[in-house]
């Protein structure tokens, strides 16, 4: 069954081109060990909540934006095995994120519909 690793994160605006550089060089990364896609988004239509949201779950600040990203893995194996050997490679662990990672949100999430 597939499985997704979800990713949440405030970029600052003026890094959104080093960003993209940044995220295509981590998904050749992730497809080299078995994703078979990957999704990097910037937020155009993200709403502040009252109770909760994007921004808020974030700390955006004003000069941020929002980036929500997904990996598709064909199974949760390959994802497990994957991630284990990208703490261990080079090319990932050089590699400076241009945002604050501790900000960051992810998760592993099991498929339950795709149409």
């Amino acid at each position: 069954m597939a499985y997704i690793d979800g990713f949440l994160a405030a970029v600052p605006i003026a890094n959104k081109d080093v960003y993209r550089d940044h995220s295509a060089r981590m998904a050749t990364i992730m497809r080299r060990y078995g994703a078979l896609h990957c999704v990097e988004t910037w937020g155009d239509d993200v709403p502040e909540g009252k109770v909760t949201s994007f921004p808020m779950a974030v700390q955006r600040k004003d000069d941020e934006a929002v980036v929500f990203s997904w990996v598709w893995w064909p199974d949760k194996a390959t994802r497990d095995a994957a991630w284990k050997r990208m703490m261990d490679d080079a090319e990932m662990s050089a590699e400076a994120m241009p945002f604050d990672g501790k900000r960051m949100i992810f998760g592993g999430f099991e498929v339950l519909v795709e149409a």
